[in-house]
């Protein structure tokens, strides 16, 4: 199913896909990523991508602060400022586990996953090791048969990768389009 963004009905139906356990190919603010709910639609994600199962994807938040659901440990709120944005926290979590999360600046899907009432798996529409899709026509013609529900946005502008921070070991593991300041490592 195509699902146009710009349809007033967009956030609702997208929504209900995904509470169905579907494989769905969502705009972000950086890229098209195959999303689904975390954590049952990992082995649709792992499967289309051709993936191993002991890599992991980040998960997508509403807001800033769900990420206090999920925290566990030292963390330095300053980076929060941050968000809504490009920028992917590895944080402690509970069962002594790492997770990567990110809040991503684009209102449309915060609404999505609001709705949809959990985090959400999300990383870029491609088959592991090839380059990311940001044309539309080319997702659909590559995943229109495996995908369940794909958001229309258009071709997306080619944009920087989300930049990843490791709170844990208080680093930049990937730069990307959004600098964190030095000082906000200084509580990690």
């Amino acid at each position: 199913m195509i699902i146009k963004k710009e349809d007033a009905d967009s956030i609702d139906r997208v929504s209900r896909c995904l509470k169905k356990n579907a494989l769905v190919v969502l705009p972000t603010d950086t890229i098209y990523g195959f999303s689904a709910i975390a954590p049952q639609g990992a082995s649709k994600i792992l499967h289309v991508k051709g993936r191993d199962e002991g890599k992991s994807f980040i998960q997508l938040l509403a807001q800033p602060e769900d990420l206090y659901t999920y925290l566990v440990g030292k963390f330095n709120p300053a980076l929060l400022s941050l968000w809504p944005g490009a920028v992917t926290y590895i944080v402690k979590t509970k069962h002594n586990t790492t997770t990567a999360f990110r809040c991503p600046g684009d209102s449309w899907l915060r609404s999505v996953i609001e709705k949809t009432g959990s985090p959400l798996y999300s990383t870029s529409v491609n088959r592991t090791g090839e380059h990311p899709f940001n044309n539309i026509e080319k997702i659909i013609r590559e995943f229109g048969t495996i995908a369940e529900c794909i958001v229309d946005a258009g071709t997306l502008p080619f944009s920087s990768a989300s930049t990843i921070v490791d709170t844990i070991k208080g680093s930049v593991i990937r730069q990307g389009g959004v600098v964190v300041p030095e000082e906000y490592f200084k509580i990690l």
